[in-house]
């Protein structure tokens, strides 16, 4: 069986003691009132990153508005680049990362529209250029199904931590670039979808914002591992972007469930605080539902509402019928 090439370094035993620490702590943070929020900011925030280090111009006011089902101007192909990524990372839960098919079928979404084999391996060479140099010549069209078959067997067989075999893939299908185009989104893609399948929390974990802050290194690294025939340097590089994602997620949520703590302090009256209890486990409940759960009129609900909006306690956020209800901070 092809066992890829790398080594288990004491940094990368550290790394993978340290970001194990910090998933259980940002397991505990799972009750915090903009848990669901933040979620689904990370979610944007990861598609953007994704498509804007392959030169997508989409910003990320644009791409939230397209979530939200608004109509957006900007590049057809684009706008197309966003709405198939939503309909993959939709997906996300739901794909085996060691079914060869979910791979494929996860591409065919990716890329619908875009290439012409979507969903398909490619059937011609490419490379991969840093202007008219050649920094990466991939393995010939007609060795990618037994190069991809063998790399999927190892993920299936391999006993070395989630953490190591997410990263391990990462670069081997990098290297193999089994598509004529969306290897780099697929490639990051994939290791998310390992990685959930260790710790859920990853599927809303946005490696992708530090990919993209970190380009540069990104694709430097990925050129050392290329030169030396062996993985070690990107695996050490993307746990150590994995460990700072975490770090500045709990961050982010102990600040944002401070603010809020000291927020609802603020005189309020029996039936405001159970809007606000009611708002922080789900921030998408209607007037309509806060009423039947309350068990008061949705007039009362309505004026509530509008006293706590008043109060800066509550913000709707996005449209009537699409948007949700944030505790401000």
């Amino acid at each position: 069986m092809y066992k890829p090439p790398f080594e288990i370094t004491s940094k990368i035993i550290e790394l993978i003691s340290n970001i194990s620490e910090k998933i259980g702590e940002i397991n505990s943070l799972q009750d915090s009132p903009y848990h669901i929020q933040l979620r689904k900011e990370n979610r944007i925030k990861t598609i953007h990153s994704s498509l804007a280090i392959e030169n997508n111009s989409l910003s990320l006011k644009q791409i939230t508005a397209i979530i939200e089902g608004k109509r957006v101007l900007g590049n057809p192909n684009e706008i197309k680049e966003v709405k198939n990524s939503i309909q993959a990372y939709d997906l996300l839960l739901s794909l085996n990362p060691y079914k060869e098919k979910d791979l494929l079928k996860a591409h065919e979404l990716m890329m619908q529209d875009l290439v012409e084999r979507n969903g398909k391996y490619r059937n011609d060479g490419v490379g991969i250029f840093d202007g008219e140099k050649v920094v990466h010549m991939a393995p010939p069209a007609d060795r990618v199904p037994e190069l991809m078959g063998d790399l999927f067997e190892w993920l299936k067989a391999s006993d070395v931590h989630p953490l190591i075999k997410s990263c391990v893939f990462h670069y081997e299908f990098e290297f193999i670039h089994p598509f004529l185009d969306g290897n780099g989104r697929m490639g990051r893609l994939w290791q998310t979808v390992i990685l959930k399948e260790w710790k859920e929390v990853f599927a809303w974990l946005p490696v992708e914002t530090l990919v993209k802050e970190n380009q540069k290194e990104y694709y430097l690294v990925l050129g050392v591992s290329d030169s030396t025939a062996n993985s070690t340097k990107f695996i050490e590089f993307m746990l150590t972007l994995i460990l700072n994602t975490i770090e500045e997620i709990i961050e982010s949520e102990k600040k944002v469930t401070t603010k809020v703590t000291t927020k609802v302090t603020t005189k309020v009256t029996t039936n405001q605080q159970k809007i606000i209890n009611v708002i922080k486990t789900n921030p998408y409940v209607t007037q309509e539902e806060l009423a039947d759960i309350i068990g008061i009129t949705k007039k009362s609900i309505t004026a509530n509402m509008k006293k706590l909006q008043d109060k800066g306690l509550i913000k709707r956020i996005g449209a009537n019928k699409n948007g949700y209800w944030q505790i401000d901070n």
